[in-house]
């Protein structure tokens, strides 16, 4: 079996502690006692703390922007954007601690905040993309003011699901569903489909539950 490098146990050691903890909770103190390693060892690989977050943020941000690239052209179905939901909020999930502070860390860690801003913008993009595929196929009715509107709320839940999944949870801060996140965010969709397309999606969404 292949060992895993120190720098990779530390950067997933840390995911993890940001992730169940909070990342202002935790210290590189912590981090090296979880692994059991020497704070000196640790401090070899990564400076500061501060110097890991952008690390994991670098691995968020590509996975993010690689998601969110779909193709202006496609004939985008609703299994296929069901899908692409899930995916999002698994990304989300694995990364929820970005999400569950985001104004701290974001104020803390600037040099993040024009790369979270681009993040954002291809969220909005995205469903933009999806919804205009929608309608290109004739089963979207939608305005262009309900449209815009209706792209804001989905970026909007899909940063703020995170922080409010965990506040119905706080009992248990390691039960992330992300089934939960696209069930809402169907649901935001179906009012704009057509009478088949929306008894297709209420169906498919309780398949999220």
């Amino acid at each position: 079996m292949k060992k895993i490098k120190t720098r990779d146990r530390i950067l997933n050691t840390s995911l993890a502690l940001f992730n169940s903890v909070g990342e202002p909770n935790v210290t590189t103190l912590l981090i090296s006692d979880e692994l059991d390693i020497s704070p000196g060892n640790l401090y070899y690989h990564f400076k500061s703390k501060g110097d890991i977050v952008e690390e994991l943020f670098a691995g968020f941000e590509e996975e993010m922007l690689d998601l969110l690239a779909v193709p202006t052209e496609a004939d985008i179905s609703l299994d296929q954007q069901a899908f692409f939901l899930h995916l999002l909020f698994e990304a989300v999930a694995r990364y929820r601690f970005i999400y569950q502070d985001l104004v701290n860390i974001l104020s803390r860690y600037d040099q993040l905040q024009g790369r979270f801003r681009r993040v954002l913008k291809k969220k909005t993009d995205a469903f933009a993309t999806i919804c205009a595929s929608f309608r290109r196929q004739g089963f979207m009715d939608i305005e262009p003011h309900q449209l815009e509107a209706l792209c804001e709320q989905l970026t909007l839940t899909a940063c703020y699901w995170s922080s409010f999944d965990s506040l119905s949870h706080l009992d248990d801060r390691d039960s992330v569903d992300p089934g939960r996140g696209v069930y809402q965010m169907m649901h935001l969709m179906i009012p704009y489909l057509a009478p088949a397309e929306q008894a297709e999606a209420l169906l498919m969404s309780q398949d999220y539950l």
